[in-house]
């Protein structure tokens, strides 16, 4: 009935990853994913001034990121943060935007010069992120909703990479004494225990 409704979109896009979080085999995962992406990269398309329109091609990359190739990996990573820099352009006050700029931080600083090296050669330039900016943008992620558990368990798990271990526990196990209230919120709570593990 209404096929170019951005915000119609984005929940289908929603539901997939969702459906993602459900599926065991890791193919289905990327099946639902990819799916989940036209309906995100559509509702982006359509709704150039709707926030929640242009994060969600960012939030469904980043859910696909641990399943892809590397060369996709690497291709996903500047199409992330162009998608999360127009949603916050939009919406500054929007905390899962921030949420995914300091996961994009922490994931892109954890990269090697090495492997940045050999991944400029094959793919093409990587762009940079830092610890530094992972935790800002954690930071005002919980500053605008501090009732999110994944704020803090990821902010725990930047710290844990920084290696700052005592922040790195006490954020996550912030986190993992709140209850769930989403969908993703046991497999956050799940990595925020792998982490506390290796610590």
């Amino acid at each position: 009935a209404e096929p170019k409704n951005p915000e119609l979109l984005a929940r289908i896009a929603r539901q997939y990853r969702y459906l993602m979080t459900d599926a065991s085999d890791n193919q289905e995962k990327l099946r639902l994913g990819h799916i989940a992406l036209d309906y995100s990269t559509r509702a982006a398309a359509c709704g150039p001034k709707d926030c929640d329109a242009q994060l969600a091609p960012a939030i469904t990359l980043g859910k696909m990121l641990p399943y892809l190739p590397a060369k996709e990996q690497a291709a996903a990573s500047p199409r992330i943060k162009v998608s999360v820099d127009k949603a916050l352009a939009i919406d500054p006050h929007n905390d899962t935007a921030w949420h995914v700029l300091g996961r994009w931080n922490r994931v892109l600083a954890d990269v090697s010069s090495a492997k940045r090296f050999v991944a400029g050669l094959i793919y093409g330039q990587l762009p940079k992120g830092s610890y530094e900016d992972a935790e800002r943008a954690m930071k005002k992620a919980i500053a605008l909703n501090p009732n999110r558990l994944m704020h803090y368990i990821e902010l725990g798990r930047i710290y844990a990479q920084m290696g700052r271990k005592e922040e790195a526990r006490q954020f996550i196990n912030k986190g993992l004494a709140m209850p769930d209230t989403e969908k993703d919120d046991p497999e956050t709570k799940q990595r925020g225990r792998e982490t506390l593990a290796k610590l």
